[in-house]
């Protein structure tokens, strides 16, 4: 059995492994210009589907790419998904990656609004975009845009599509890929709906904080 493993030097696994997908893939057809997000998203979760089942707006990679290199900081709605953005990369650039759903402020707001504390969180971005705009912000970081990206809780992207709806906030990017049964399906319905604001859906139950995560990635490597 040790006979069938293939000899791959540790600093060529991944090219090794997108080597693989690229063969099994064949002659899929992918978006252009969406080919190494849809690979970094097999390649992360080993599943193909993915192929089918991300849904890119008109231009979302160009756009998202400029919000990049403008200082666009990144807001998750887990520790685990924040762990996992190459922060140093995202550094570069000036911007950061926040999670809230730890502070003190945002565990009150959603007891005193009974919602979610992923609600919540969105909340608290939008204030901190909206004193961004308004000159507020210590380093201007928000000044440059926010890319939003949710892996585990659809209630976050139904209060994005609120705060969206009511003119509190205008992201540069929503990576929209809660995983789960209750209402994850209809959440992402909501922001297929948004218009003039790019998105990156993956449509269905299927989707994480790694999956979140690896799309951000995947733009910070494209630069």
């Amino acid at each position: 059995m040790l006979n069938d493993l293939e000899q791959v030097r540790p600093a060529d696994i991944e090219k090794r492994s997108f080597e693989i997908i690229t063969k099994e893939l064949g002659d899929k057809e992918l978006i252009p210009g969406t080919e190494p997000i849809v690979k970094r998203c097999i390649h992360t979760s080993a599943d193909f589907d993915y192929a089918d089942n991300l849904i890119f707006s008109d231009n979302v990679v160009e756009r998202a790419l400029r919000a990049i290199r403008n200082g666009a900081s990144i807001v998750t709605d887990t520790q685990m998904a924040k762990a996992g953005i190459n922060k140093k990369r995202l550094a570069q650039y000036g911007g950061e990656v926040y999670c809230f759903m730890s502070d003190e402020d945002v565990a009150r707001m959603a007891k005193e609004n009974g919602t979610t504390r992923a609600s919540a969180c969105m909340d608290k971005a939008a204030a901190l975009y909206r004193d961004g705009r308004n000159g507020r912000m210590q380093k201007g970081e928000q000044e440059r845009g926010l890319i939003f990206a949710i892996g585990n809780a659809p209630t976050a992207l139904v209060r994005l599509y609120e705060l969206i709806n009511e003119g509190k906030l205008t992201p540069e990017l929503i990576i929209a890929a809660p995983v789960g049964f209750v209402n994850v399906v209809q959440s992402k319905e909501l922001i297929l709906t948004l218009k003039d604001i790019p998105y990156i859906v993956a449509e269905g139950r299927k989707g994480g904080s790694n999956i979140a995560a690896c799309i951000c990635n995947s733009l910070l490597y494209m630069l």
